[in-house]
């Protein structure tokens, strides 16, 4: 996983800072988080500039199996973008090199909605990284929550590892448990937020699972005072579902920044390895 230490720097220096410390898990993810946020020059309105990814490796062995899985959450409300970039091993994805034997996937991070976010000029306070139950396809609860100011590791990956997701669950009987966030945003900016997320979704970015009310709670979880929760997509949830297929993934969450319209839709990264999937 990425570290970023806290420093005074220029937009390239932070890049270089966080492109050297690859390697390396110092500081709380949340100084990610921020660094990321502020690098990410994506804009929403011309599809253009850097976004934030995470990457995942498997098995090139279980391509097919992991691709149909992926496809099948990219067409659910539980991803953030059907867009991804994809690689064979000893190719590069960002800073990221796959790693023999394997195909590498790089996956829209949820951390990329507050970059959005940020250039509308709507600050994001991103809390918990979590799991969320489904029920009857609706999201009912946190049944797990990890402060991000207080962990070194993301909380997503760990929820991954500790085999506490259910998302082919939710895929197919519309009841599981899949990965999501809460953040919180001031109550000013509220008529700004349902412009915006209006916007992003016009434009393939369906990462906002709910909005929430000033000064109320939402999912139980309480906001501050003159703020705003939401609760964000996990943009690892298809990762989680290969892990639930027993295809085992290694996984480096808001890992590196990629020029956006580099990125596949699904169907052209499914006609890229047609040669592999024709394959018994």
């Amino acid at each position: 996983m990425l570290a970023t230490k806290r420093r005074r720097a220029t937009k390239k220096e932070l890049k270089e800072s966080i492109d050297a410390s690859v390697s390396k898990r110092v500081g709380f993810v949340i100084n990610k988080i921020e660094a990321l946020s502020f690098l990410a020059d994506f804009d929403i309105d011309t599809l253009q500039g850097n976004i934030i990814l995470n990457i995942s490796y498997f098995s090139e062995d279980r391509l097919k199996e992991a691709l149909k899985i992926i496809g099948r959450v990219f067409n659910s409300p539980y991803a953030i973008s059907n867009r991804l970039a994809i690689a064979k091993s000893g190719e590069k994805i960002g800073t990221f090199t796959v790693p023999q034997g394997n195909i590498g996937v790089g996956t829209v991070c949820s951390i990329m909605i507050n970059g959005i976010f940020l250039k509308a000029g709507i600050p994001v306070t991103s809390k918990f990284g979590g799991v969320i139950e489904i029920e009857n396809g609706n999201p009912k609860r946190f049944i797990s929550l990890i402060s991000y100011e207080g962990s070194s590791l993301d909380p997503l990956v760990i929820f991954i590892r500790s085999g506490m997701t259910d998302v082919l669950g939710a895929l197919k009987h519309n009841s599981g448990k899949v990965l999501g966030s809460f953040r919180e945003i001031p109550t000013v900016s509220l008529p700004e937020t349902e412009m915006l997320i209006e916007k992003m979704t016009k434009r393939g970015f369906n990462g906002i699972m709910l909005l929430g009310k000033p000064n109320q709670p939402l999912l139980d979880i309480p906001v501050g005072t003159d703020k705003v929760g939401m609760i964000v997509v996990g943009g690892l949830n298809s990762i989680a579902a290969i892990e639930e297929a027993r295809i085992y993934t290694e996984s480096n969450a808001m890992s590196t920044l990629y020029e956006y319209t580099k990125l596949l839709n699904f169907k052209d990264a499914l006609k890229m390895f047609s040669d592999e999937l024709s394959h018994p």
